[in-house]
């Protein structure tokens, strides 16, 4: 199998881990642990493990210019994106996170535009208008009263942070991922966000009562470690060592189809028709936003030529 291969099954892969995420995260929070709490406990859990397997990597130094890239990393995709996440996670509904994170391509398109000067064709800039709307719809349907999700548009405005902050990560790692290895890069990413998230996520962490956890959200916790932190992370990192980043970033479409069946199929969220029309929004803009051009597509198949 090709590696281009691999890295689109790696892709594959984070994305149902992700799917899943949103249903069995919800799940223990913030009954059992606050989100702070759970993202340190993500965090710190991502370094042990980044660092156990960093010797089957080659011994690398990070460049001194390369540091201040490398902490701008760790803020956007290990501290504002997983704080945001979660806390959105907690006052809003499996359903709508798991629509929502699909707006991730379209916030790559538009930093890519600002960043690297990439042009937004018409198309492109419908599917961006689109995407939005969607997106929109959902942070203002607040109407929806449950138990579970205490302040939805609050939750929705944070998980499109939590997408904007990521996409943003997803470029400027590109450039460190084109001179480190995969496991060196992770390694010190996370040990970094753990400092970062310390301070903010302590006193979450000082209420959970440890001895007292039932072993469902143990389990929930496990998963939310070794599956959404370190095994999608080291998934999407390899990715991106054979993928642009706008085509890892697309992979984030099949969250919702896997997010809604898993949520409705535990009984955790309901499917309304607000929730179905702002999808299908979401998702034609997500298209519309990252297809390539006619013209694109000619000129990199000249390029294989």
């Amino acid at each position: 199998m090709s590696q281009r291969n691999l890295a689109i099954l790696a892709a594959i892969g984070a994305t149902v881990i992700y799917g899943l995420n949103h249903t069995i995260a919800k799940g223990v929070m913030p009954t059992h642990i606050k989100p702070y709490g759970f993202i340190f406990l993500r965090v710190a859990g991502g370094a042990i493990l980044f660092w156990c397997i960093s010797f089957l990597g080659p011994k690398e130094k990070i460049k001194t210019k390369d540091w201040g890239r490398l902490f701008l990393c760790a803020i956007l995709g290990m501290g504002v994106n997983m704080f945001s996440f979660f806390k959105g996670l907690e006052l809003s509904t499996p359903i709508n996170s798991s629509v929502l994170v699909t707006i991730t391509p379209i916030i790559v398109v538009i930093l890519s535009a600002l960043f690297i000067k990439e042009k937004i064709t018409l198309g492109k800039g419908s599917g961006i208008v689109l995407g939005f709307m969607g997106a929109l719809g959902l942070i203002l349907y607040g109407a929806e009263i449950r138990q579970d999700a205490p302040n939805i548009p609050l939750g929705n405005a944070l998980i499109v942070l939590n997408s904007t902050t990521y996409g943003a990560y997803l470029i400027f790692v590109k450039t460190l991922i084109q001179k480190y290895h995969p496991f060196t890069l992770m390694k010190w990413l996370f040990t970094i966000g753990m400092i970062i998230d310390l301070p903010i996520a302590y006193p979450d962490l000082a209420q959970v009562h440890w001895g007292q956890l039932p072993l469902a959200a143990i389990g929930a916790m496990v998963y939310v470690v070794v599956c959404t932190t370190f095994l999608t992370y080291l998934f999407n990192i390899y990715a991106l060592t054979q993928l642009k980043a706008s085509t890892v970033s697309a992979f984030v479409y099949v969250q919702p189809l896997i997010g809604i069946l898993f949520a409705l199929a535990m009984g955790k969220d309901d499917l309304t028709l607000v929730k179905v029309i702002a999808t299908i929004f979401v998702l034609v803009g997500v298209y519309l936003a990252s297809r390539k051009t006619r013209a694109s597509a000619r000129a990199l198949w000249r390029q294989k030529r």
